[in-house]
């Protein structure tokens, strides 16, 4: 059983968005520092975005700076992903995780609690 679920990928041209959701029926997410991670076809997995609990302080890995951003809706229990100027390198399966409650984002990208099942995105023409 999924304690978050992500949703929102699928197949975009280059320069194109995507939002990407991650929602849970298990967690309230505005306890919880949430992180986005990647993972793309034979590499390891990435942490890409973190918000942080109380303040939503955003941390981008430098690949999406300035096209991606992390927010959250408190009132849908929801965490989204904007994802602008998608490039094929940006193609992976994301994957949404809280940080162990009471830890704020972290630049490692440790201290996970728990993922999600992941969602598909993929960047071609």
């Amino acid at each position: 059983q999924e304690r978050l679920v992500e949703s929102g990928g699928g197949l975009v041209q280059p320069g194109g968005s995507l939002r990407l959701s991650c929602a849970s029926t298990d967690f309230t997410l505005s306890y919880y520092a949430i992180a986005w991670f990647r993972q793309a076809p034979g590499k390891e997995r990435e942490g890409v975005s973190c918000i942080s609990s109380g303040d939503d302080s955003s941390y981008y890995v430098e690949s999406v700076k300035g096209r991606f951003t992390i927010s959250r809706d408190d009132i849908k229990n929801t965490v989204y992903l904007q994802m602008n100027n998608l490039k094929p390198e940006d193609t992976a399966v994301y994957y949404c995780a809280t940080v162990l409650s009471g830890l704020p984002c972290n630049s490692q990208y440790k201290y996970i609690e728990a993922w999600g099942q992941g969602t598909a995105v993929t960047v071609s023409s």
